[in-house]
């Protein structure tokens, strides 16, 4: 197979260099931020905090932004600010990591799974309907936007608000990722033009890195202070909030400077300035680093074309404009008389990871024993054929090929 005519500057990895499913680009601009923050007065609670925050809600166009220590406080934050503890029902697509059905599960809600898109992973609208009619009744949905691409979240948003309920946008893949109306506006991930909260992580092998973080965004001032709380003990120092006002202030009426108090107890989700000044290096280089995977999501395409219909990409939805944070190949691995496990295995005495996104959470033993064995065969026909290979911001192009030349080879192309 030759490559396609797509290149970029790049340096080439080297040559033999094992090349994991996923990865950060750390640079020295990134190293010099941290060390920066190092340098502070404050190590946590400190500007570089408020910064990243006021960046983020920049770049994808919300009110509000609150970070936090990673994607799974964000999503228990976005539990706890909506009131999803029990008895409370909340929808999640049956293909996501754990945290999307653990974290409003740990609030006290119970979980009801969608099905999903056989060829994308990604829940649709039809299957959102069918999960409301099972359930009953929902008072959230928790909509994943998986690899980077996202669903009709504007058929979703209609459905779960004629359903009474509030939207998350589990959007820990898709920093970056754009979503074109039905009127031809553009939208960003993370504007909640359509939910009213929008997760996202900042684990290494995303998009943008640091080291552990997350966030959530809002328009909505009220659900802002209730996730700042949530982060924070369930404390608050707003003389405005305060109840208990012979203790919390001075005799003049002025708050009492060392006063604060307990609104409910919660977590300490906090992140810290020495995160944040990485995130917030990172987020500058956002549009780098889409276009970059973009590139190579472009190389992966042309390349798996020939191996089809045994091996070809993740179908496109319509009108998502992803930034990918994995590249999942369809594999038909029944047809090609090989399992899943031994392509991984021999990929990887090639020098190249790849790994499973993932394995539908309504067969987990956890929650097959707490709801009974259900059948989602859109979701189990994806987890079937999905394998993720390679992707992150300092592969060339001919890393690709490496990728799609040894998968040819084990599938006996």
């Amino acid at each position: 197979m030759s490559a396609p005519a797509l290149r970029f500057d790049q340096p080439r990895a080297r040559p033999g260099a094992f090349l994991p499913y996923g990865r950060q680009l750390i640079e020295e601009d990134d190293i010099a931020a941290v060390v920066e923050a190092l340098r502070g007065d404050l190590l946590t609670t400190g500007p570089f905090v408020e910064r990243f925050e006021a960046g983020l809600a920049k770049a994808v166009g919300a009110e509000h932004a609150v970070v936090c220590s990673n994607g799974t406080a964000a999503l228990h934050m976005a539990a706890r600010a909506l009131n999803l503890g029990p008895g409370s029902k909340v929808i999640v697509p049956a293909i996501t990591f754990l945290a999307t059905a653990s974290a409003p599960h740990m609030n006290g809600a119970e979980i009801v799974f969608a099905d999903v898109d056989p060829q994308t992973g990604l829940m649709r609208a039809e299957d959102l309907k069918a999960a409301f009619a099972r359930a009953g009744r929902a008072d959230a949905v928790f909509n994943v936007h998986l690899n980077g691409q996202c669903g009709d979240i504007e058929a979703i948003a209609k459905i779960a608000r004629l359903n009474g309920a509030r939207i998350v946008e589990d959007a820990c893949h898709a920093i970056g990722t754009g979503f074109v109306a039905e009127d031809g506006s553009l939208t960003q991930i993370g504007d909640n033009a359509f939910s009213d909260l929008t997760v996202f992580s900042f684990h290494p092998v995303k998009t943008i890195a640091m080291g552990e973080g997350g966030a959530v965004t809002t328009n909505d001032p009220e659900l802002a202070a209730r996730l700042m709380r949530a982060r924070n003990h369930g404390m608050t120092r707003k003389p405005d909030d305060f109840a208990n006002v012979e203790d919390a202030f001075d005799a003049d009426g002025t708050p009492n400077p060392w006063y604060y108090e307990l609104v409910e107890p919660e977590f300490n989700w906090r992140a810290n300035d020495i995160q944040c000044a990485l995130g917030l290096s990172q987020l500058g280089k956002l549009g780098r680093f889409v276009t970059r995977r973009r590139a190579l999501a472009a190389g992966y395409d042309a390349l798996l074309a020939p191996l089809a219909p045994i091996a070809r990409p993740t179908a496109r939805t319509r009108a998502s404009l992803p930034a990918w944070h994995l590249y999942a190949a369809r594999i038909d691995f029944e047809r090609a008389g090989i399992s899943r496990a031994t392509v991984m295995r021999e990929l990887a005495k090639d020098g190249i990871g790849s790994q499973v996104h993932y394995f539908p959470v309504h067969r987990q033993p956890y929650y097959a024993k707490r709801y009974g064995a259900q059948t989602l065969p859109g979701a189990d026909r994806y987890y079937d054929q999905c394998l993720s290979l390679p992707l992150f911001a300092s592969m060339s192009l001919d890393d690709v090929e490496r990728v799609t030349s040894a998968l040819a080879n084990i599938l006996g192309y």
